[in-house]
């Protein structure tokens, strides 16, 4: 009780200044409440309490009825502060834009009310707030910059084109707003527009890297040379332009051009004068290009320079190792993970390299003795085992792992999808199916679970109508997916739909040369008469895989 009569003589010294916050708002209604009555201070308190205790909603609603009674600003800033904690959306809508009406000269009141009107979907009722906004010289610049970020969620992009460029319209000028509106058009599918507006902002302040950047990305879509060549001629006039030097050896990375990229990196960390941040981004794209000893060189400097997260570091370093066949040298790397947020992956680092160098028995042995875990954690850890199980074909014990947890965690989709396909291996099939349906049920985007029951169906050569459906809903999901092309083309072949077959597992073998791809495709050539070129392909493919059980159940059923 002390307490809160304390808190209620500071409201009263507190409300004694309400009358000039009042004043000073441009406002049209007047307040019920203009000083610190009875009322006020009951539901001021009810509020404090009910916040104490957890209950956010009913606090942001008492202090929304308190700054709608008093018409105070600081009363409406609690309030929507309050409801966005509480995750109250109309509450906080409605604090916020009367906040916004109380203090209008509050840059914090304007931006809060814009992304709780943009967030609910209402553009039209939040321009002459973004408007004010933008209206502020000092905050102009970064306001166009952060738009398109603001406005990301709104799903009519050329509504949200149309909106910014009606914001930018009063700044011709100014490089910020003509950006912001090439981003909107780039995002509305109007590269015409965008290249017309980046120019344009390139001619209001050369040399700009934000805007070059953008133009990097344009030209990539049409082509990675022209993005390259741009590039190089950038860097060529602004040398010390080091964002753009970063997209730049990201494409060389990308394109494998690692000859080109490796000067970059060099360049890049000469010139952040050691900076952590990015040593450990030239490691990464070192290792990316296979350069190990670079990135090894890299992680290790930008650790030594204080890296905020090094547990991470540690991981790419242990990989690194790996990579270089020093397995004793990537454990005490993922030794060096202390508990936190990446322990856990390392453990599962390290224990992939002891299943590989000792047995998985022991892997196992290692990972169950990990104290501390969450329900979640202790569910990957069994999923982890379960794989190290199935890679050394011990499918069973994979299988009663599984099945145990399955009845653990009833509703994770993830472990019923394994349990489904442990099922799958140990002949369980009506098992699988079951599991596969549940999947489907509990998470209706779980495009694997669709493929997995698509390609089984199509593998026993049965419901095959049924199979090209689930199939077809997979790669709606997932467009593009190799696996899921190839499930496709194995059901046409099923159907007796040869060039159909053909089709889609020529396009799933030229995104990834799996050797399953490999040998369904070379099933079907066959089968079209095309022998000599089915042979090439299992050729090719048993030479890099030469113990992949399909592809070699597979090649000896046609050379027999």
């Amino acid at each position: 009780m002390l307490q809160i009569k304390k808190i209620a003589v500071a409201l009263l010294i507190g409300f004694a200044g309400m009358s000039s916050l009042t004043a000073s708002a441009e406002t049209t209604t007047a307040p019920t409440i203009t000083s610190a009555n009875a009322e006020f201070v009951y539901k001021y308190l009810l509020g404090e309490i009910a916040g104490q205790r957890g209950d956010v909603s009913l606090a942001s609603q008492l202090f929304l009825d308190l700054a709608k009674q008093t018409r105070n600003p600081r009363l409406a800033e609690r309030a929507a502060r309050t409801a966005a904690y509480a995750n109250q959306l109309g509450i906080a809508l409605q604090a916020a834009t009367l906040w916004a009406e109380l203090d209008p000269n509050s840059l914090e009141a304007q931006q809060a009310s814009s992304e709780l009107l943009i967030a609910s979907g209402n553009l039209k009722q939040a321009k002459p707030h973004i408007q004010k906004l933008l209206a502020k010289e000092e905050t102009r610049a970064n306001g166009f910059l952060h738009l398109n970020s603001l406005l990301a969620n709104q799903k009519d992009k050329n509504e949200v084109l149309t909106a910014i460029s009606e914001f930018a319209a009063p700044y011709p000028k100014l490089p910020e707003a003509r950006f912001a509106v090439a981003q909107a058009a780039w995002f509305a599918d109007k590269p015409d527009i965008t290249k017309k507006e980046l120019a344009t902002a390139d001619k209001l302040r050369p040399g700009w890297e934000v805007s070059a950047q953008m133009q990097g990305q344009v030209l990539l879509k049409e082509s990675p040379e022209k993005a390259i060549s741009f590039y190089q001629n950038f860097l060529k006039n602004n040398p010390k332009a080091n964002d753009v030097r970063m997209a730049y050896a990201k494409l060389l990375v990308n394109q494998k051009r690692h000859a080109e990229a490796k000067p970059e990196f060099v360049k890049l960390v000469e010139s952040s004068n050691g900076s952590p941040e990015i040593s450990a981004v030239v490691g990464l794209l070192s290792f990316e290009s296979q350069d190990y000893l670079m990135a090894d060189k890299y992680f290790q400097q930008s650790i030594s320079g204080g890296f905020k997260d090094p547990a991470q570091l540690y991981i790419y370093l242990g990989r690194s190792a790996e990579r270089q066949k020093l397995d004793k040298k990537a454990l005490e790397w993922y030794d060096k993970i202390s508990p936190g947020a990446s322990y856990l992956e390392g453990r599962f680092s390290a224990a992939n390299v002891i299943a590989r160098t000792k047995n998985v028995d022991a892997a196992i042995k290692m990972l169950d003795e990990v104290d501390n875990l969450m329900p979640e954690q202790q569910m990957l850890v069994i999923q982890t085992e379960a794989s190290m199980l199935s890679q050394v074909k011990r499918h069973q014990e994979s299988f009663d792992l599984l099945d145990k947890a399955a009845s653990t965690w009833p509703n994770s989709a993830e472990l019923i999808y394994d349990h489904a396909l442990a099922a799958e291996r140990v002949g369980k099939l009506d098992v699988m199916e079951v599991e596969l349906r549940k999947v489907i049920k509990m998470k209706p985007d779980f495009s694997a679970a669709y493929n997995a029951l698509s390609y089984s169906f199509a593998d026993r050569n049965i419901k095959l109508a049924e199979a090209k459906t689930l199939v077809e809903t997979a790669l709606k999901l997932q467009p593009n997916d190799h696996y899921m092309l190839d499930t496709l083309g194995w059901v046409h072949y099923r159907l007796g739909n040869l060039a159909l077959a053909a089709e889609s597992l020529r396009k799933a073998y030229e995104i990834q040369a799996d050797p399953e791809i490999a040998a369904h495709l070379g099933e079907v050539l066959w089968q079209q008469g095309l022998q000599e070129e089915a042979k090439k392909i299992w050729a090719g493919a048993l030479k890099a895989f030469p113990e992949n059980d399909v592809l070699v159940a597979t090649t000896k059923k046609f050379n027999s």
